[in-house]
């Protein structure tokens, strides 16, 4: 008897043993509710309008009672509010990556530079991210005299035919740099070039871009890239000079490349990144 009960246990064990195995050589484990949460959270990223239960239920193809709960723990944590029976992202999601470390001592660092840029200059500028396939507006600081361009914080912009995001793509790996056109390309075909790989090689060798807007008539765009202590590019920070026919004595062009060139070496330094792409 006493040999059947080890048996037994043996065989418990074995099977046990079994199930954690094929468990760890099995997909990763799934979190259903967490999967449902995120999708919520992302939809709602991605809508210009609040939407009711039904219409997040929809658009997701579930039923409103699996996303019920998820809905309701949501605004509970303070992610998500109510108006007129629908659901709007709160600001907790910004705030969130705003305390992130790395983008927390990047725009701590960033601020101060930026403004002193600006006043020095008489012009905005901004600092932008790459995030799969664009890039993202994450801080700013609008011309002192109260005219100028300038752009939102948040505000995601294009990345190939724009100077900020060609310093993302040129100060980094061939691999990377190859990966994140593709990114781009998919989300905008029309702005494929096929000479953009010469075209980053350029701006790399330089240390920087400098080149007329092709979006907004009359504007010109000076990037330089931040960069971590790999040198590849973290962030750019750029100015997009507008011209004004009433100032005759306005910067150059040139000049705000230099001015702009010695600010983004300092928050490199700041942020402990290399001197000069490697």
């Amino acid at each position: 008897m006493q040999h059947d009960q080890r048996a037994n246990e043996r065989m418990s064990g074995d099977a046990k043993t079994g199930k954690r195995t094929a468990e760890a050589e099995g997909p990763a484990y799934a979190a259903p509710a967490l999967e449902k949460g995120l999708d919520v959270l992302e939809l709602l990223c991605l809508s210009e309008a609040p939407l009711s239960q039904k219409e997040i239920a929809l658009k997701l193809g579930r039923t409103i009672s699996e996303l019920y709960r998820m809905i309701a723990c949501l605004v509970d944590r303070g992610y998500l509010t109510v108006v007129d029976d629908r659901y709007v992202l709160t600001p907790k999601l910004f705030e969130l990556a705003h305390l992130n470390p790395p983008t927390h001592r990047l725009l701590t660092e960033a601020m101060p530079i930026m403004q002193r840029l600006s006043d020095e200059l008489d012009q905005s500028c901004h600092l932008t991210v790459y995030n799969q396939g664009r890039q993202v507006v994450v801080a700013k600081v609008d011309s002192p005299s109260g005219m100028g361009f300038s752009v939102r914080v948040g505000a995601e912009l294009d990345v190939l035919v724009s100077a900020s995001g060609r310093v993302l793509l040129a100060f980094q790996p061939r691999e990377i740099r190859s990966f994140r056109i593709e990114e781009s390309v998919r989300r905008r075909p029309n702005h494929a070039d096929p000479q953009i790989l010469a075209t980053l090689e350029t701006v790399q060798a330089r240390g920087f871009e400098s080149s007329p807007s092709v979006q907004v008539r009359g504007l010109y765009a000076v990037s330089y890239p931040i960069l971590d202590t790999q040198g590849r590019a973290i962030a750019a920070l750029t100015v997009p000079y507008a011209e004004r026919i009433d100032l005759v004595h306005r910067k150059p062009v040139t000049t705000v490349e230099d001015i702009l060139g010695t600010a983004a070496r300092s928050l490199t330094a700041r942020l402990g990144g290399a001197s000069r792409a490697q």
